[in-house]
């Protein structure tokens, strides 16, 4: 049997057609893109190409998109670049169960003086929207930061309700809002002119592009401070020769993905309807995390499953070595298994918030590889029909 890859939430396989772009674009003559010469502008071109190529996709200015090195980047100049200009009275609102780039800018935010506030999250991960507007309506907060779709369990909050709520707030207080939508795009509808935010944060590789670009919806005339120093590129935001053929092929990725959105929630809906309900055949006692499958407030490719009387820490290493690659509701680091903030958030005990295993669904993933996860999953784990 192959081996069935079902992490796509870490990293998506390069799809053949960004592939395809990715190395026509390698082997052509591009120069710096900051050159004034014909391999230049060339260059030059392609960067503008893909800008609009994104924009057209997200349904904003082309001068609203800046390439940055991934969603982390992209989330740092977010958080860091709008508070830091406004002085340390400039405070955060977020949820305890952001991705690890938004929770460490604010805890970097904190140590400067800032303050921040993080809205709890209920067993489906999702925070109580009336407990943000709260928070939003402090006199402090300057910058509202919340995920639209939960990297681990899948979960997505009402963002479109919370930046209604925050647009009827008087203009003078209103507080800028940013959502993290690395997980969102290609798999949930992405309106960010409906949602109303000042700030998004995207990621190629979770899309089928290459690993290394990323995308920051900045709202036009919105102004923010650069984290590093060095050139104009990406309107000073982001000095650095821009990585021309990346930035080409993460543009096509987007594209795809974006056009393919509909057909692919629907077909990842099936695959999570087939897996669970032949994990729960097999596991009677297996539990699904975040919100019920087919609720709007969960993304189709994403489950996460606690299996009753399995060692956390060994579990994704076992079904790695039979053919299975999926992940834990956290990250291994030196050997140990640190439990997962977002499962520990849900109110899940320190050895469940170990053993989440994490399985998300790609352009790539089929039916058959359904079947294969689980029939690895029944044989490693000794479970039986």
């Amino acid at each position: 049997m192959s081996p069935v890859y079902l992490d796509h939430n870490a990293t998506s396989p390069i799809r053949p057609e960004v592939y395809d772009v990715f190395v026509e674009a390698l082997g052509s003559s591009l120069g710096n893109a900051s050159s004034v010469h014909a391999a230049g502008r060339l260059a030059r071109q392609k960067i503008d190409e893909a800008r609009e190529r994104i924009a057209a996709a997200l349904g904003v200015l082309e001068e609203e998109i800046l390439f940055t090195s991934g969603g982390t980047e992209a989330d740092n100049i977010a958080l860091l670049g709008t508070l830091r200009p406004l002085g340390k009275n400039a405070g955060l609102v977020t949820t305890v169960a952001e991705h690890a780039a938004v929770l460490g800018a604010a805890a970097a935010l904190e140590r400067e003086g800032h303050p921040v506030d993080r809205i709890s999250v209920d067993e489906q991960g999702l925070p109580d929207l009336e407990a943000l507007i709260q928070a939003a309506r402090k006199p402090a907060t300057q910058l509202v930061s919340i995920m639209a779709v939960n990297n681990e369990v899948g979960t997505r909050p009402e963002l479109e309700a919370l930046g209604q709520a925050l647009q009827s707030f008087d203009q003078q207080s209103r507080p800028l809002f940013h959502t993290d939508a690395v997980q969102a795009l290609g798999r949930i509808p992405v309106d960010l002119r409906a949602l109303q935010v000042d700030l998004a944060s995207f990621s190629a590789h979770k899309l089928g592009g290459p690993a290394g670009v990323g995308i920051l919806f900045r709202r036009k005339g919105l102004a923010l401070q650069s984290l590093v120093y060095g050139g104009e590129h990406e309107a000073s935001l982001r000095p650095g020769t821009e990585n021309v053929p990346a930035i080409l092929a993460a543009s096509v990725a987007i594209e795809l993905a974006v056009n393919e959105q509909a057909s692919f929630a629907t077909r990842c809906s099936e695959l999570g309807e087939l897996f669970w309900s032949q994990v729960h055949d097999l596991f009677p006692g297996s539990r699904l995390l975040g919100p019920k499958l087919g609720q709007a407030t969960r993304s189709p490719n994403t489950l996460n499953v606690l299996l009753p009387n399995v060692d956390g820490r060994v579990l994704v290493t076992r079904l790695d070595l039979a053919g299975l690659q999926v992940s834990a509701g956290s990250a291994c680091a030196s050997g140990s298994l640190e439990p997962s903030h977002v499962l520990l958030a849900m109110g899940l005990t320190t050895e469940q918030a170990r053993s989440g295993l994490r399985v998300s669904f790609g352009a790539g993933t089929t039916q058959k590889d359904v079947h294969n996860a689980v029939q690895i999953l029944s044989t490693t784990l000794g479970a039986s029909r």
